[in-house]
Formats: C-alpha cells, structure tokens, sequence
C-alpha cells in the first residue's frame, strides 16, 4: 500500500498501552474505549490498533475508510477475516506477542497449587495440548524446572510427522497436570471448540489432574467442568478464560481453586510486544517510521530484586510467585464477578522473569532460574 499524501489517521483502543508519545508524532491520532468503535467514529481511519474486545465486524467496517486492522492480541477470532479479506482490508495479528506471560501464568498457578497442597512439581508429569507459541514457552519453562513433559499436537503432528507428539487421550491416562493452548476453531480435523468436553473429562477419573485452561473460553463446556470437579475427576481446576465472557458461569467461578479475568497473557512485556507488533505493521504498511518504537518497553517493577535467603522450601515456586501471585487476580474476580471487563481494563500489568535479579541461591538453582529467563 502507498504512502499517503497526508497524515495516517489512526483509531487507537485507549487501554493498548505504550502508544501515546510515539504514533502521536508521526499520526493523526483518536484513542476510543472499546465500546466508542462504532462506524461513525472510525469512519475517517486509515487503520485500526485494537485488542480483542472490539469486534471488527461488517457492522463496523462498512462504510469506513479503513484499510488496516492491527490488533496487539496473538488471537484473532474477534476480526471478521473473511469479510476483510472480500473487502481488501489488510489485517495483522501479534503472535507470540504474549506467549511468555500465558507460561508464566501457568507456572505460577502451578507454584501456588504446589504450596498449597505441598508436592513438587518436579514429581508431575505435565501434559502440554497445543503446541505452538504459547505451548512452547510453556514446555521450555517447565523443562527448565525439571518437569517431565508429554506433547499433543495433532495439526502440528501431521504436518511435521513428528511421531513425538502423543493423543489427547495418551495425555489424559498419564498425566499429572494438563494445560490447554490450542486456538478457538469449529470445523476442519481437529476442532477445538469444546474439547474439554464430558468425555474427555470422565477419562480423568482415574489420573485426577490439575487442569489449566488459559487459551480460549469455549475450549471447554462449561457445564462439564462443573460435574467433573462435583465428581471429583480433577484434583484441582484453573479457568483464566470463559465462556460467555464477561457474563461468567458463577457456579463454575465457585468450583475452580484458582480463578482469573482472562489475564493471562497481560504481562507488561507482552502488552508492550502487542503495541510494538501492531506498530511494525502500519508501518511496513503504509511506510511510516516511529520514533522510539525500538526502545518501546515497560517501567521496571516496584521491586526488582528477589531474595531466596529465607526460603526453606519450594524456593524455585516462591521466586516464580514473587512475580506474579495469580490470587490477587483470583480474590479480585470473586469479589467482582460482574466487573469482569472492568477488572481486566485496570489490571495492573505484571513484568516477566526477565525483569527479576534473584539473590542467594545454589548453583543447581541458578541453572533453573536463568532457563526460566531471571537474572541471578
């Protein structure tokens, strides 16, 4: 696409971070909450930088002059891409954007069971399903701390016939804890639209797993996760992600030991690789340079340091939950379950391990601790 022969007209949504002071040199631009994206009010916009609560729809586009759509999410499922793709509107996503932080997430939910009901994680076999950037980092984390893995991938196995990669069901009769990362689909060979379904959750009588769902809402029918935990098929259950969002199932925010708003991908770095990903787009777009888009990054967090000198035990779980406690966003939803759109729009951003310098550990730990990404 050209160069324009007058500024970009940019609509931002207001909460993608990072942005104000760097597009504002070099675009035309209005920040809108997400439910000010009507047609009228981007109407004039050449491009779009939005998350995934704004919903690129026919409705919103027709009629406008939009011809880019970014949305600093590495799920796309809120853009209408068939219409875009019939209409020569250009649209691009940010994947991987927020891959480290979903591991994060998941390994700090993990460390917060562990300490609750005291076993090491080191004993557990982790069933990985979907294993693409999300699923990856998660794999590195945990094998970093020396966590056995099981891989299923189904789409991933045929294309690369990687006979590593087992079935759902291998995963289900041997795994101690089971996490979800597959993108939302209905149709084709491998729909994931309610995979966490009754069957597959009755075949979990026997192992009991810690079950983590931080991928997509859908994934799994809600109503079967509620008879599952009644049934005692899981020991423990972790839902980041809803159907019906933000309208939530309360008897399921009942039954799961650790709740979130769909935080899981919110770290500060993440947001920040979003902003900077939607960015690289309109410019290789439509040939406009950013100042200072290299040096995008977030503030340092309030502490920085972590000292493992008091720590008896489960010292690696500690140091992962000095960085995020997912029961702070846990206790915030289960004191709100209605502000749930609210609760993610303030969510105060935590940073990654990289962000972290940790104090007083053996050299075994140092090893683990740096393959997850902290400074020692």
């Amino acid at each position: 696409m050209s160069a324009l022969s007058r500024p970009l007209r940019i609509v931002a949504e207001a909460s993608v971070p990072y942005l104000r002071g760097i597009i504002d040199q070099v675009a035309d631009v209005t920040y809108l909450p997400s439910d000010q994206f009507t047609a009228e009010n981007i109407r004039h916009a050449d491009a779009l930088i939005i998350r995934s609560i704004t919903r690129c729809t026919p409705e919103l586009l027709q009629g406008t002059q939009v011809k880019l759509i970014t949305t600093a999410t590495a799920g796309f499922d809120h853009i209408d891409t068939a219409y875009c793709d019939a209409q020569g509107i250009l649209w691009r996503n940010s994947p991987g954007c927020n891959a480290t932080a979903v591991a994060q997430y998941v390994m700090c939910c993990l460390s917060r069971l562990a300490l609750r009901d005291d076993y090491a994680l080191t004993d557990k076999v982790m069933g990985i399903v979907g294993v693409g950037h999300v699923g990856r980092e998660v794999q590195r984390l945990a094998s970093a701390m020396g966590m056995r893995l099981l891989l299923c991938d189904p789409p991933r196995a045929e294309r690369e016939g990687d006979a590593s990669f087992l079935s759902l069901s291998q995963l289900v009769e041997t795994c101690d804890i089971l996490t979800f990362h597959v993108p939302l689909t209905r149709e084709g060979a491998h729909p994931s639209y309610h995979l966490i379904d009754d069957s597959l959750l009755a075949a979990c009588a026997a192992k009991r797993p810690v079950l983590v769902n931080a991928c997509r809402g859908t994934v799994a029918d809600t109503a079967a996760l509620c008879c599952a935990v009644d049934d005692g098929r899981l020991s423990s259950l972790v839902v980041d992600c809803w159907e019906g969002e933000p309208h939530i199932s309360l008897p399921l925010l009942t039954r799961a030991d650790i709740a979130t708003p769909h935080i899981a991908g919110f770290s500060a770095d993440g947001k920040a690789n979003g902003a900077r990903m939607c960015l690289e787009a309109i410019s290789e777009v439509y040939g406009v340079e950013f100042p200072g888009l290299s040096s995008m990054s977030p503030p340092p967090p309030q502490q920085s340091l972590i000292s493992m000198s008091p720590q008896a035990y489960h010292r690696i779980e500690r140091a992962l939950l000095a960085t995020f406690d997912p029961m702070l966003p846990d206790g915030m939803l289960r004191r709100q379950p209605e502000a749930f759109e609210e609760l993610r729009k303030s969510y105060h951003y935590p940073r990654e391990m990289r962000a972290y310098t940790v104090q007083g550990v053996t050299d075994s730990e140092a090893v683990i601790l740096r393959g997850m990404d902290f400074q020692v």
